[in-house]
């Protein structure tokens, strides 16, 4: 048998973390350390059950902390980095941009230093082997018009302070390779839906307020289209790049489903309908409703919203052989069914800080709106 490789997965407890993480273990071929603040958006539970796990370690810490971090590749001696650890939400971005700033800008070249440095002291053969995958996001490239595509040579142009950030972080990446020769990778993805997102992104938050009889807010006029692809089918090409993908290479991972925001939302409520009608559902059963549409609510678009992303990703399937497999219905359907089956974990991401970060958001839109 193969001796299994040390990772480190930066952010394993966020929503794509955790995918991934699971993944990993599930191929046998790994040892995952798993190094993560646990911010308002990572949810123990998530990987609750990993405890006792002989190829899981859990330490708790921030991607700015150079000493923390410093210390895990003395002690673990790991052969890659997935690098996933990120303030992730537009909105809140918006609100105010220091957090991610300090952890996709300040925290990834921190990562990145560390890391550099721990690999200097490698012989030549394990330098040849250690890898450095930074996961990212299409919104770095911007807005796309009604045609076209996002691709690996899409000239960067992030219009929020979320993707300003992500972009930033992806500079460095690409400059300590260049610079330096160190081994990075770099996926940029398309939006993802799945298992264990937390309720503020836009699937989670409609089928959350749906179940307790509350507003669907869509942005606009609902027009804004987004390329979905589920998170597990993401994790898997994240893998792929990390073993078989090229130092220095960007892989654009998307799966084809591009989507208005005001479809998406009508087919999680015929999905809903279909499932958990509203009759069934206590707290809904006198509100007199035929089906959860009826709940969406036209809102004032988002500050500098994109109207369009969608991905070419043609490079990872000619270049790593990646492909999706699973389709958007069956991978909605799979979802709404994951949250329904999942309060527990859904009743402790919507609580607390995400609470509190609720009223204090929709006091601001109500605020722009009355402007």
């Amino acid at each position: 048998m193969n001796q299994k490789s040390t990772v480190i997965v930066t952010g394993g407890n966020g929503f794509i973390g955790t995918n991934l993480v699971r993944l990993l273990l599930e191929s046998g071929q790994y040892h995952v350390i798993n190094l993560d603040a646990l911010t308002y958006a990572a949810n123990p539970l998530s990987l609750e059950d990993l405890d006792g796990h002989p190829d899981y370690e859990f330490v708790k810490g921030s991607i700015t902390d150079r000493q923390l971090i410093d210390s895990l590749f003395e002690k673990y001696k790991p052969m890659g980095v997935l690098n996933l650890a990120a303030e992730s939400h537009v909105d809140r971005s918006i609100l105010s941009a220091d957090d991610f700033v300090q952890t996709n800008v300040v925290g990834t070249y921190t990562m990145l230093e560390a890391a550099r440095m721990y690999w200097n002291t490698l012989p030549e053969e394990l330098k040849q082997q250690f890898r450095f995958l930074h996961v990212s996001t299409d919104e770095v490239f911007g807005s796309l018009g009604e045609d076209g595509f996002f691709t690996e040579e899409t000239p960067y142009k992030p219009q929020n302070p979320y993707s300003a950030s992500k972009a930033a972080s992806d500079h460095f990446v690409r400059a300590f390779n260049h610079t330096y020769g160190f081994p990075t990778i770099i996926t940029n993805c398309s939006n993802n839906y799945g298992p264990y997102q937390f309720p503020e992104k836009m699937i989670p938050l409609m089928i959350l307020n749906a179940l307790s009889g509350k507003s669907l807010p869509v942005y606009g006029d609902g027009s804004n289209v987004r390329d979905w692809i589920y998170v597990e089918d993401h994790c898997k090409a994240v893998k792929l790049a990390f073993e078989t993908g090229k130092p220095g290479e960007v892989y654009a991972v998307g799966a084809s489903n591009e989507q208005k925001n005001i479809n998406l939302v009508t087919q999680i409520c015929s999905i809903l309908d279909d499932i958990a009608p509203p009759i069934e559902v206590p707290q809904l059963r006198d509100r007199g409703l035929k089906s959860y549409a009826e709940l969406i609510n036209f809102v004032q678009d988002r500050l500098g919203h994109d109207h369009r992303y969608a991905i070419d990703a043609s490079k990872v399937q000619r270049e790593l052989g990646w492909k999706p497999e699973v389709g958007f219905e069956t991978g909605l359907r799979k979802t709404i069914e994951w949250y329904l089956s999942n309060p527990r974990w859904v009743d402790q991401a919507s609580g607390g800080s995400y609470s509190e970060w609720i009223e204090k958001n929709y006091a601001w839109r109500a605020k722009k709106e009355a402007e």
